[in-house]
């Protein structure tokens, strides 16, 4: 059977009822790099890394928030039947993060009067990073579940405490986590490169939105998730308006006052 074995222990250790897993690790490592990258681009925009600093444990807190209550919503059924389990955090959804963490980025900014645009570009290559961190965990963990494929790049779980399902233990599935890391790596280089163009604070997080948007939207059709309608599953349709909104705010500010400068040489 062909397709790549991923055979290590998730679980780094175990003390009684606490265990570390790698996945953990992994979120860890994200938010110190997020936190860092952030400061750092911050900087370079006229924004202290002190605010930067002050900012973080909130947009932690609402992300954490927010991913686990996308999390919850999209698996409601199960939930209502176990509404004790509501408030475990052994399941999480990225989107839930952007949308959490956003909103506690907007009323930070709004409270010490910071530039909203001029933050959030600052922290969108941050969140690139972090997110290709973080989906390194899920390849050790084995939580997000790609289709059974054949082709020989696949997933095959072989440790017993994967987070897969018992019955894709030894199956080839799509390395989901692996296609977004690609994506993005490939996203962070596009934004990075037209940020060099932009003269109108947002137009860099919007990229960011818009790119990240469309990829969620045709990646996710190699995972298995719930369907909740049209034939797609949640992450879809939050990636449709997430990008529908983008598109046209980032249409709105760049004609305001012309945000895209022309490259040396070129009809402006």
């Amino acid at each position: 059977m062909n397709g790549i074995v991923i055979s290590i222990d998730p679980v780094i250790f175990q003390l009684g009822a606490f265990e570390l897993r790698w996945y953990g690790v992994a979120v860890m490592l994200a938010i110190v790099a997020g936190v860092l990258i952030s400061a750092y681009l911050g900087q370079k925009k006229g924004i202290a890394k002190e605010e930067i600093y002050s900012l973080a444990p909130w947009v932690v807190i609402g992300g954490l928030l927010g991913t686990r209550l996308f999390h919850v919503i999209d698996y409601l059924e199960y939930y209502l039947a176990n509404p004790w389990q509501i408030f475990g955090f052994e399941g999480l959804a990225i989107w839930g993060g952007v949308v959490g963490g956003g909103a506690a980025t907007i009323v930070y900014a709004r409270i010490r009067h910071i530039p909203l645009g001029r933050l959030v570009d600052a922290m969108a290559p941050a969140l690139l990073t972090g997110q290709m961190i973080g989906r390194i965990g899920c390849i050790i963990d084995g939580h997000i579940l790609g289709g059974v494929t054949d082709l020989p790049w696949g997933f095959i779980y072989t440790h017993p405490d994967a987070l897969i399902p018992a019955h894709l233990l030894g199956v080839p599935i799509h390395p989901y986590p692996l296609y977004e890391i690609m994506w993005n790596a490939m996203a962070l280089l596009v934004i990075l490169r037209l940020s060099r163009h932009f003269t109108k604070d947002g137009l860099v997080f919007l990229s960011y939105l818009s790119l990240y948007s469309l990829g969620r939207f045709f990646l996710t059709f190699v995972r298995v998730e719930n369907v909740i309608f049209w034939g797609l599953q949640q992450s879809q349709l939050v990636a449709i308006v997430m990008l529908i909104a983008a598109v046209a705010m980032f249409i709105y500010l760049a004609r305001a006052g012309n945000g895209v400068a022309a490259e040396k040489g070129s009809a402006v």
